[in-house]
């Protein structure tokens, strides 16, 4: 394909030349200014000095370009396994900036004290309702908001809790189970 004499293009670069030595995939030209460059079989490209159509046509490799075509088979991934009858579980983001618009003017305690709140209305609401789980997410950070929401969670009969699914949420996750009692 690549012949000495050839005029060539750089794809990336506005450089012209002249095919002068060929070396397997490497290939010196001299450019329009006189210099000496070495480049990749793929990183140039051949002018034509004709306006012969066949001539550009055969150069083309429709097998190459049917394989950059094809579109990559999907990653396959494992899934979290539900149960036909499981409904998702409520999940309740106790970070500030999901309860409040702006939190400019909060402090720390008033910021605490709005999401033990709204844990506690969550827990239950849950428990009137008879939900069996629901998951609070409050975020790793320093602990402060995790401490509360155990030691809130521990003032209830029959709720017991644990870390929420590691894969799913990270360690910033609490679930949280309600034994129902039969009425």
């Amino acid at each position: 394909m690549w012949n000495k004499g050839d005029q060539v293009a750089v794809l990336d670069d506005a450089i012209n030349g002249k095919i002068i030595a060929i070396n397997g995939t490497k290939i010196t030209i001299e450019t329009e200014d006189g210099f000496m460059m070495h480049f990749s079989t793929h990183e140039l490209v051949k002018l034509n000095q004709t306006n012969n159509l066949m001539d550009s046509i055969r150069r083309i490799n429709v097998d190459e370009i049917i394989k950059e075509k094809t579109i990559p088979a999907p990653r396959s991934f494992v899934k979290e396994r539900k149960e036909k009858r499981e409904v998702g579980v409520p999940e309740f983001d106790l970070h500030i900036e999901k309860l409040v618009p702006n939190k400019r003017g909060m402090s720390n305690y008033d910021i605490l004290t709005l999401q033990a709140e709204t844990a506690k209305r969550h827990i239950e609401f849950a428990i009137r309702n008879r939900i069996p789980k629901i998951v609070f997410i409050h975020g790793v950070g320093e602990g402060v908001l995790k401490a509360e929401l155990d030691f809130l969670l521990g003032r209830y009969d029959n709720v017991s809790f644990q870390d929420a699914n590691y894969q799913k949420y990270g360690l910033g996750a609490t679930e949280v189970y309600f034994k129902q009692n039969s009425k």
